[in-house]
């Protein structure tokens, strides 16, 4: 199946292979099924993935949404908020995972030893269980780069060592948190040719929340770029879309965005519908792979989206279902 899931080609065989997924996570997934029991939903009902049902991400947080009797290898945690549930992705074969990133990578950007990875990723070094610190440590290491690495605090190294890497030409990736890479072009600004730089995120805090075209105008102008690039996962996730600018995110061909009405959470919407995201991510194999997300977004005709913001709780309907 790990062959088949990351070998898609096309529609085809990404609905051929969702379906087969849909069965294997039915039987052998316990609070899969059960989620599927309570809306009367058997795969001898589904033929097409729109009717397939998507696992509410909340379950992350209070049960082991595991397909597999493997033992578990490694457990990627949420941050959360201070005294909040936080979710727990249990993961039975972390090389589904590392083939995710990795193929991920390389089907957006090319091959990884042609970069320099410099990663300003402060609050997540800062815990244990980042599924997000996890992939960049294997980045750094796959480019078999010294200058490579993570950073904390020192700012003023990074910078230097940003700069310097530009002016020789070396093709450079930036990846960090978006009050991080605040800080560093507040500390002196950029003019980068040969730099890609890659929001991951919010302010988790550290600063006021920016709607993402006043952030990604900031950073432009900080780091001299015409482009802001951006990384759309998450914990409950193995697999990652990205963005070369706009906001506007592509996936891999092992992962596809729908997005649900608002008001009722089972009906999928027609395309360039604003609605929460449904996430099917193949390499979610061992876990789930069909996720209703707390994001709001549109999907796009070529079936890139964009991610528009977040529901509150009082904005969760149809979703009664859920706490059972």
């Amino acid at each position: 199946m790990q062959n088949r899931i990351f070998n898609i080609q096309n529609e085809y065989q990404f609905t051929e292979v969702a379906l087969a997924v849909f069965k294997h996570q039915f039987k052998n997934n316990r609070v899969y099924r059960s989620f599927c029991d309570l809306l009367y939903i058997h795969p001898s009902d589904v033929s097409k993935i729109e009717e397939i049902p998507f696992l509410p991400i909340q379950f992350f947080k209070s049960r082991k949404v595991l397909s597999s009797l493997d033992d578990v290898q490694e457990t990627f945690t949420s941050s959360g908020t201070t005294g909040g549930l936080t979710s727990s992705h249990l993961v039975t074969d972390i090389n589904l995972y590392k083939e995710s990133y990795l193929k991920g990578f390389a089907h957006f950007y090319g091959n990884i030893e042609e970069y320099t990875v410099l990663a300003l990723l402060p609050n997540y070094l800062e815990r244990n269980g980042s599924s997000l610190v996890f992939m960049v440590a294997d980045l750094i290491e796959k480019t078999k780069n010294p200058e490579s690495g993570f950073y904390l605090d020192n700012l003023q190294e990074l910078a230097k060592k940003l700069v310097a890497l530009d002016k020789s030409g070396q093709k450079t990736l930036l990846i960090g948190v978006s009050f991080a890479l605040l800080d560093l072009i507040e500390l002196q600004p950029f003019n980068l040719k040969n730099t890609t730089i890659m929001e991951t995120g919010g302010m988790k805090g550290r600063r006021k929340e920016l709607i993402r075209e006043e952030l990604h105008s900031i950073l432009q102008t900080g780091f001299g770029v015409s482009e802001i690039h951006s990384e759309y996962g998450m914990t409950e996730l193995l697999s990652q879309g990205y963005s070369k600018g706009k906001g506007v995110f592509e996936t891999p061909p092992w992962m596809k965005i729908l997005t649900r009405d608002t008001e009722d959470a089972l009906t999928i919407n027609s395309l360039e519908k604003n609605g929460g995201i449904n996430i099917i991510d193949l390499a979610n194999y061992n876990s789930c792979s069909f996720i209703a997300s707390q994001d709001l977004g549109k999907v796009h005709e070529n079936e890139t989206f964009e991610v528009l913001g977040r529901f509150d709780n009082s904005d969760i309907r149809g979703c009664n279902l859920m706490v059972l």
